[in-house]
């Protein structure tokens, strides 16, 4: 495909959008829309990184996977951020298997092109190690949540964040799917997403979860969401002010 993209169509991505108009034109031929689906793979573990994703529908999980096959959800990336910081900070591998929870468009980049990109510095580069900073401390907090809180608040957390993620109040999800994401046994998301839609706050019915009351949502989940969303709007409020 050789049409380049509108600075429109990247508006749905808040890094691209923050990226001054000149910054934008000069990667904007590299850029290529396209749709992803439900759980689509789109690299695993000790795999090199070919391509790059920037959602702006789309929502993407970093799993991390065990010997055992057994998995858990480390990361999240949406259209607050991009797939594939490993190649900007030098490596050319994934530690994690980065799967598709949540459908959409997305807009992808050559690897090596971001890479050249990076190399050239200037606003770009300083967008995406601010990016990678506030992308770790989501990691990190996810790892802390995961060890210290119940299922239910875990939940909560996760369905809060893939809204944000998204925009959307509709998230179409397995509990199977879900129990590999947050690392439990299936009955364990069954009780949690029971309470939750027993307390009005959400609607799970035929792997669809529509969230109904998103402020006793916020209030049902634990410190964690909180952490991590005020790290996002400071990234970006930071941006809009340079």
């Amino acid at each position: 495909m050789d049409i380049s993209i509108s600075r429109s169509s990247a508006l749905g991505n808040r890094l691209l959008a923050a990226l001054p108009n000149a910054d934008f034109q000069r990667i904007a031929p590299d850029l290529i829309e396209v749709s992803l689906s439900l759980g689509q793979i789109l690299h695993e573990p000790q795999e090199k990184i070919e391509t790059v994703y920037f959602p702006t529908e789309a929502m993407i999980s970093l799993v991390s996977v065990m010997e055992d096959g057994s998995t858990v959800e480390v990361g999240m990336v949406g259209n607050d951020g991009m797939l594939g910081y490993p190649v900007y900070l030098g490596g050319v591998q994934s530690h994690t298997r980065a799967i598709v929870q949540s459908p959409g468009k997305a807009l992808q980049m050559n690897a090596i092109l971001l890479k050249n990109e990076f190399d050239r510095g200037g606003f770009f580069q300083r967008l995406l190690l601010l990016y990678t900073q506030v992308f770790l401390a989501q990691v990190t907090q996810t790892a802390a949540c995961n060890r210290f809180h119940p299922t239910e608040e875990r939940l909560a957390r996760w369905l809060l964040q893939s809204q944000d993620f998204t925009g959307s109040e509709q998230l179409h999800l397995t509990q199977d799917f879900l129990s590999s994401m947050l690392g439990v046994r299936r009955a364990s998301v069954t009780v949690a997403a029971g309470t939750l839609q027993q307390a009005g706050m959400i609607e799970y019915n035929r792997g669809k979860i529509t969230i109904l009351d998103r402020t006793a949502l916020e209030g049902a989940t634990c410190e964690c969401y909180e952490i991590v969303r005020r790290e996002y709007n400071r990234l970006f409020n930071f941006v809009e002010s340079l």
